[in-house]
This record gives C-alpha cells, sequence and structure tokens, in this order.
C-alpha cells in the first residue's frame, strides 16, 4: 500500500537531514517548480516532493472525480504520503491552493506537521458581499473555466502571463506555461473549478501549527488583502510582504523565499505586518 501511495503521488525523496521537509506545488504545478527552493534545503532536512494526481509523473490511473471534488481529497493525499514515510513533526511549504491544502491537512492531522510556509495563499478568490475581496468577480471566473473548456492552449498562455506577472523575463511566463500544457486538460478543468470556487475561510480558524504567510507584491491572484485577511484569521502567524512580484516567488524570486523561510524556521524574528 505504501508503494502504491509514493507511485500514486510520485514521491521523491533527497537531502541528508533528518526533519522532514514537505513541498506542495500549486495548481497546474508539478513538484520541479520548487527544484532552485528545495535544494537549498537539502544539507539540513529531509526533503519530500510530490505530483498531485493528474499533474507530473503521478499515475494518472488513480484520478478519481469523486475523490478530487474538493480540496479534501487533494489534503488526504498528502496525509496518505505522510502516514506512508511514517512522518512526524514535519515542515510543510506549500504554494497558492498548495498552501489551503496543507492547511486542511494540518486540521485532520495536526500531528504530522510542525511549521507551515504559506506561499500566496488563498482561502476564497471571490469578491464576496460581507465585504471579503478575494479577487475575482464570479464572472471572471466563470470565463477562466469557459475557456479552459474551449482553448485550453490559449488559456496556458494568457494565464500563464497572468500569474507569473514578471513581463521582464518572458522565460518565466514559458515556463509556467509549459507546465500548464503537460496537465490533463480534463483534470486540470476540474482543479480550477475547485480551487477558484472553495471557501475555506472557516477553515482558518481551526489551524494550530504556527504559520509563516509569505505575500508578493502585485500578487492579481492573491492580493495583499487576502493576505491582510489570513493574517488576521489563522492563530500564531507571522505576515510577511515580499519583495517578489506576481504569485510564483519560488520560480521568479528563489533567494529571497529561502531567506524568508530560513528566518521563520531558524525562528529568528521577522518584522510582523
Amino acid at each position: 500500500m505504501n508503494s502504491n501511495i509514493l507511485l500514486r503521488n510520485n514521491v521523491k525523496i533527497r537531502g541528508r537531514g533528518t526533519r522532514p521537509m514537505i513541498f506542495a506545488p500549486g495548481f497546474g504545478c508539478d513538484q520541479n517548480v520548487w527544484q532552485s527552493v528545495a535544494k537549498d534545503f537539502e544539507d539540513e532536512y529531509h526533503i519530500i516532493l510530490f505530483d498531485y494526481v493528474g499533474s507530473g509523473n503521478s499515475d494518472i490511473q488513480a484520478y478519481n472525480v469523486e475523490r478530487y471534488s474538493t480540496l479534501d481529497g487533494y489534503a488526504q493525499d498528502v496525509l496518505d504520503v505522510c502516514s506512508a514515510l511514517d512522518l512526524k513533526d514535519a515542515i510543510f511549504v506549500g504554494h497558492s491552493v498548495g498552501c489551503v491544502i496543507g492547511m486542511l491537512a494540518s486540521i485532520k492531522h495536526p500531528e504530522y506537521f510542525s511549521k507551515l510556509v504559506l506561499v500566496g495563499p488563498s482561502p476564497c478568490y471571490l469578491n464576496l458581499p460581507n465585504d471579503y475581496y478575494g479577487g475575482f468577480e464570479k464572472e471572471q471566473l466563470l470565463g477562466l473555466i469557459d475557456m479552459m473548456d474551449k482553448n485550453y492552449i490559449g488559456w496556458a498562455t494568457a494565464f500563464a502571463g497572468t500569474v507569473m506577472s514578471n513581463p521582464d523575463r518572458p522565460e518565466l511566463k514559458r515556463d509556467l506555461e509549459n507546465r500548464f500544457c503537460s496537465t490533463d486538460p480534463i483534470i486540470a478543468r476540474q482543479f480550477a473549478e475547485v480551487t477558484f470556487f472553495a471557501d475555506n475561510r472557516k477553515d482558518l480558524a481551526k489551524v494550530k501549527v504556527p504559520s509563516l504567510i509569505l505575500q508578493c507584491s502585485k500578487d492579481v491572484i492573491a492580493p495583499s488583502a487576502v493576505g491582510e485577511y489570513i493574517h488576521k484569521h489563522l492563530p500564531d502567524s507571522t505576515l510577511k510582504m515580499m519583495k517578489a512580484t506576481g504569485h510564483c516567488p519560488h520560480m521568479s524570486h528563489p533567494e529571497e523565499t529561502i531567506f524568508l523561510i530560513r528566518q521563520f524556521l531558524d525562528e529568528i524574528p521577522i518584522n510582523d505586518l
């Protein structure tokens, strides 16, 4: 069973340390987006990388529409990996929707986790009438899903530019676009719907693991108001506004990302916002 789980999620283990450190990608990406960051921690940590089912080199035959109809299915995959590897007190580093997946996993089994690093998190992407600003109107997200249905390659090109938001570095946009295009379009479409229409705001108060929120500048996907909202409602959290722009600092600004993660792990005081 353990080997099946590791194959299902294409789990890769590296590093020379003993303390586990799990890296979770965001929507439409595989574990390779963490390469620049994860390798910096290999001397001190036991690095665990994985792919969501339907992304990267995961077992696409393991995809189940019902299981992955909510983010809880993806969180269960993380817990399955933790159980298969007999992990305890792991550091979880997640990007975008991977942050919420990690939070949900920590709520169910907090013993697996000691700290959460949340890079560009958002508990809800919708603007809602009760004064919550998630960044998107419902019509915008419906349009995004519709474009995925009608022209997946065109969607990948446009969305990669929006997500990366570093126009002076076109190679980053191409990298992200290629990652989107390597994901099964049908699975990506369902994952997008699950991601962008989820509302996990009520789950924030249930998280008991100390957390670092890394909020990028000029992030269209998870605006600064979202980071501030999470910090306000997430117990034992620290919010750090990054100099990095866009939504993928682990790809565009790995040095700053590494520095801030190390500060948090080494328990060096960070100027909380």
